[in-house]
């Protein structure tokens, strides 16, 4: 039984064709940005600096000419007005060069001091917008009833509904549970369950049995998501100039349950499955298979090196695994199978990464796709499965999170996390019916997950690319797919700007973006939005054990570049300063977040560590409830943005994947004989972006070797033994460390003195 994934192609010509853990430190402009913002206010814009900035000398005689109606326009000088009446007006266009964006915004938002008026805004919600969101749909349908005299409308009601959600979830989440592709089997006896004081989360929908894969794969009448309905669009990195290809719910559907059939034939009941492979559209039905047939996935990334793949595999007892033969980038050919292989795991399905065939050598106990799906060629209905349903909080899922010292934490998702993960892109995000939506992620990491059901239980149509993300063939990809959704990671867009490769590309379709992973850069930001005529992006920070967002941006309030704009829906949390006491509600402040416990779709165990002990212990309590501990050092600005400062522990985000300072020391003890020992920091650059990583080294007695060598040694073992993305910027040779009266190693006093070194040579 041959597996088919590529029906019938949509033209982009047609109009068929066009119809979501970040760590966000608010980043300066670089040095040229700040230059202009402190040299020179829009006013004194003349012609002459548009001409500089890459504009025609005509055109730039007419921008001058617009430019000043709106200054006059605007009553006295209010610099949020007028960008408002600008982005209005469309003055600013995708096909201007990025100066002229820049030129204009820096000027605009000139000697804007945050400290009195908080962070530039660049983009407002309007009254008919907020109508249109889901969020303010459902606001304007129960908020009268809800909050009574209270309610105005979406937008200035928002914070008074957020509010309301954390106080009274059992209101919230029954109108939230009616808007999702959600099918209980048997209904919950109730929302939440607080009977039971041991647990500091409550329990969620008890009694409650589902498939939520199979949520995923039926029709659903309400959000207008149909058999003929396009569930996944897609293209292969090779096919640039060629139609998009499409996959229609009933066709996926099929293809799911033809799988979940040939893992029936193979494995028992409540088994592990992994999946390391690139996020392409076999692997999507592979996931939702091995959730349809009561099957746990285990979530490995593909770029994991085999002792890292082992560990996993262990921890979490898989009896197989999926994986492609090679990954295919730029018509080259990478390893995958044979890496997988070293991990010794007990059976390997292998995926060709092109055509029909398999080009490696399987070892005897290892099987091919094809093998897998000939299984099932007798059954007279291999198109056809009947779900397992399950209760609630049965674990579906086993995703990993880096702990401080040894193995990874093994976080397993029930039935609940996918619910909160679509919830939240439902109301944060907006994604709705008919939505095209792309987000560049894996399986390996909780973006995937999160991107199958934010996709399929809001009844938007799933992009993939089947190749790299960097280059122009992904942003035509987001052009002749129609994309209306686009979600990124900062690093990704640093590239874009830089490599200036989408220049000419049309992405007006789309509506909002998102950002997730690592800290934005205000001025690559800048670009992105500018590239769909200024819309929001709507930056989110979470984590795999709350399945969601925790702050977030949304399309009922402002947006400044680089902030959260508010807790998520139903999300509760305060500031706490040094003594463990929480910063009034309305305060500018910077402190350590502590969450509310009860957190719909937050984990209540992991498998190889206490739980009650990694989240609860030693957090104060607040209003009669334990906080949960999250790790962020959170800033409230004036206005009440958000923005995450740092951790409150040593664990990283490199590259939008958080790995521990224990785990990178581990392996450059190792790397060189000269080396006492290693200490591992990372830091954002002065002009702001992704954290980067710097190892600090007493080097043994009488020995000596330059930091240059060790910085290579370093990346070759870091990158051998626990990821190849993982890139070392500055390496530091010292005497001897900082450390406290009981011999603990003061990484945070590195971090700092790294800082100030950097934050002296970039003004040099």
């Amino acid at each position: 039984m041959t597996l088919r994934i590529c029906p019938p192609r949509i033209s982009t010509n047609s109009p068929e064709s066009g119809h979501i853990r970040k760590h966000t430190t608010r980043a300066r402009a670089p040095e040229p940005e700040r230059e202009m913002r402190m040299g020179k206010s829009v006013s004194e814009v003349g012609v002459e600096d548009l001409v500089r900035a890459g504009v025609a000398v005509e055109e730039a005689i007419d921008f001058e000419r617009e430019l000043k109606d709106a200054i006059n326009g605007c009553d006295g000088f209010d610099r949020k007005a007028l960008w408002r009446e600008v982005t209005a007006r469309k003055l600013l266009k995708p096909s201007h060069p990025h100066g002229v964006h820049q030129l204009i915004y820096y000027s605009i938002y000139h000697n804007h001091d945050e400290s009195i008026h908080g962070p530039p805004l660049y983009w407002f919600p309007t009254r008919y917008q907020s109508r249109c969101s889901n969020l303010g749909r459902i606001m304007e349908s129960h908020c009268p009833r809800l909050l009574g005299a209270l309610y105005k409308d979406p937008i200035t009601s928002f914070r008074e509904f957020q509010k309301f959600s954390v106080q009274h979830p059992e209101e919230y989440w029954s109108i939230i549970l009616n808007e999702l592709s959600v099918n209980f089997i048997m209904k919950p006896k109730c929302i939440l369950d607080t009977s039971n004081k041991s647990k500091h989360g409550g329990t969620w929908l008890p009694g409650s049995t589902l498939n939520i894969a199979d949520c995923c794969l039926q029709p659903n009448n309400y959000l207008k998501k149909q058999d003929d309905s396009i569930a996944i669009i897609w293209r292969d990195e090779s096919c640039d100039d060629s139609d998009v290809e499409f996959m229609t719910l009933k066709q996926l559907r099929e293809q799911v349950m033809l799988v979940a059939n040939a893992l029936d034939a193979s494995f028992s009941k409540g088994d592990a499955i992994a999946i390391d492979m690139p996020m392409t559209v076999t692997a999507v039905i592979i996931y939702l298979a091995i959730v349809l047939a009561g099957f746990i996935v285990v979530s490995i990334a593909d770029s994991f090196a085999p002792k890292e793949i082992a560990t996993r595999l262990r921890v979490s007892k898989a009896k197989a695994i999926f994986t492609q033969d090679f990954i295919v980038r730029g018509g080259r050919r990478f390893p995958l199978y044979s890496r997988v292989a070293e991990a010794d795991p007990l059976k390997i399905i292998v995926i060709p990464a092109t055509g029909e065939d398999i080009n490696v050598r399987l070892r005897n106990q290892d099987l091919s796709w094809k093998a897998l799906l000939s299984s099932v060629d007798h059954l007279s209905r291999c198109n056809y499965y009947s779900p397992v349903y399950q209760p609630i909080d049965t674990v579906t899922n086993i995703l990993f999170s880096s702990g401080t010292t040894g193995d990874p934490k093994a976080i397993p998702w029930t039935q609940l996390p996918p619910i909160r993960c679509a919830a939240d892109s439902w109301t944060q995000i907006d994604g709705q019916p008919g939505d095209v939506v792309c987000w560049p992620t894996n399986l390996g990491w909780v973006m995937g997950p999160i991107f199958i059901y934010s996709c399929f239980l809001t009844g938007a149509t799933m992009a993939l690319y089947h190749g790299s993300p960097l280059g122009r063939g992904f942003g035509k990809f987001i052009q002749d797919a129609g994309v209306t959704i686009l979600g990124t990671v900062p690093s990704l867009v640093k590239t874009w700007k830089s490599t200036n490769c989408m220049e000419g590309l049309d992405w007006t379709k789309i509506k909002s973006f998102a950002s997730t992973g690592e800290a934005s850069n205000i001025d690559d930001d800048l670009w992105l939005s500018s590239r769909a005529y200024y819309k929001p992006i709507v930056e989110c920070c979470g984590g795999t054990e709350l399945a969601s967002s925790y702050i977030q941006g949304n399309l009922l309030q402002p947006q400044a570049f680089g902030t959260f704009s508010s807790a998520s829906m139903s999300t509760g949390f305060v500031i706490l300063n040094e003594s463990g006491l929480p910063y009034p509600d309305d305060q500018a402040c910077v402190g350590e977040v502590g969450l509310f416990p009860l957190y719909m779709g937050a984990t209540d165990r992991l498998l190889n560590a206490d739980h009650d002990e990694v989240y609860f212990k030693g957090m104060p309590m607040y209003k009669g409830m334990q906080l949960r501990r999250h790790g962020d050092i959170i800033k409230r600005t004036v206005g009440g943005f958000l923005v995450v400062q740092g951790r409150s522990d040593d664990t990283m985000n490199l590259g939008g994947i958080k790995t521990s300072s224990i785990e990178i020391e581990r392996v450059c003890d190792g790397a060189d004989e000269s080396v006492l020992e290693t200490a591992a920091v990372s830091v954002a650059p002065p002009s702001g972006g992704p954290e980067q990583l710097a190892i600090f080294v007493v080097l043994k007695p009488r020995f000596k070797i330059e930091s240059d060598r060790l910085k290579m040694k370093f990346s070759k073992a870091i990158q051998t033994k626990l990821n190849p993305l993982f890139k070392v910027s500055f390496v530091k040779i010292v005497p001897e460390f900082p450390r406290t009266a009981s011999n603990k190693l003061l990484r945070r006093v590195l971090r700092d003195q790294l800082k100030q070194e950097l934050q002296i040579q970039s003004k040099i």
